[in-house]
């Protein structure tokens, strides 16, 4: 159960960072620099804690082979 929880974590997080690199496209596109820019680091650190999340949930959830 704690596989699926951490994997549905990490794709909401991936899918808000696509959200945030959208709306910092659409800043880039409207003129504002500054819109662009805030949101596109929110995107890019939204992106590191989802790929965080799913790789954290992969490597905790495998079976230990040394036991």
């Amino acid at each position: 159960m704690k596989q699926y929880a951490g994997l549905v974590i990490g794709v909401i997080y991936i899918f808000i960072a696509f959200g945030a690199f959208r709306t910092g496209m659409h800043g880039w596109e409207s003129g504002f620099s500054d819109l662009g820019l805030w949101w596109t680091v929110i995107g890019g650190i939204l992106t590191i804690a989802g790929f965080g999340a799913l790789i954290g949930t992969w490597i905790h959830t495998q079976a230990r082979g040394h036991e």
